[in-house]
């Protein structure tokens, strides 16, 4: 049976315009079982493909001439979620029971900022005194949610993103004897049917220092 091209030409039409009423995703969401499955098998190789995978997901930033180091800037993905919580988890752990504590309803996107103290900026406030024996005395430690004094702020074609949960988690450096705060990460959390296709800014003012600016082509993740 041969479709005259007048018939062709009003399926195209009707295609295109069910293409144009999907919603575009340049990040997959919501994952298949079979993302699930291929996210659990790369996290558990714990090679060098691994650390190649989160590495396209990084920013790495060079360190300020003045103020807070804000080092690294993160996109983690639904799959890069997957793949980042098969590569920690502690214990017996199967594709299967991947599968089945996915829940592709609640998949979110995650923007993490990690930030380190530096000369400038350091841990201290007011900075300790030297006593007559030579021993630091007094000065004001900062406090481990100081977080708070840095603005992160995501935009797509100029238009600011609202998280659904914005939070800081401290950063400690350790020694056998004790641990003292050396920087903070500050986590965006987005709802990933809702986040853009096309590609994103992030912007992070600290209370000294530059402003720092990262652009995220979101159609080269996955």
């Amino acid at each position: 049976m041969r479709v005259s091209s007048r018939c062709r030409r009003m399926l195209a039409i009707t295609l295109g315009s069910l293409l144009l009423c999907q919603p575009l995703f340049a990040i997959q969401t919501p994952l298949s079982e079979t993302a699930v499955r291929e996210a659990y098998f790369l996290g558990q190789r714990h090679d060098q493909s691994l650390s190649d995978f989160f590495a396209k997901y990084a920013k790495n930033l060079p360190a300020p001439r003045t103020g807070p180091d804000v080092a690294v800037i993160r996109l983690l993905t639904p799959y890069a979620q997957a793949v980042s919580l098969s590569a920690n988890h502690i214990g017996s752990y199967s594709a299967q029971q991947a599968e089945k504590e996915h829940n592709p309803d609640s998949e979110t996107v995650l923007i993490s900022v990690d930030i380190y103290f530096t000369e400038s900026y350091g841990l201290y406030l007011t900075p300790p005194v030297s006593s007559n024996y030579g021993t630091p005395i007094g000065g004001t430690l900062r406090s481990s949610d100081f977080w708070h004094d840095f603005d992160v702020t995501v935009t797509s074609d100029s238009h600011v993103l609202r998280p659904r949960d914005i939070s800081g988690q401290p950063i400690y450096v350790c020694s056998e004897y004790s641990c003292s705060l050396n920087g903070t990460t500050i986590t965006l959390t987005f709802p990933a049917d809702t986040f853009p296709s096309d590609s994103i800014n992030v912007n992070v003012v600290p209370p000294e220092g530059d402003e720092v600016n990262v652009d995220f082509n979101l159609p080269s993740f996955r």
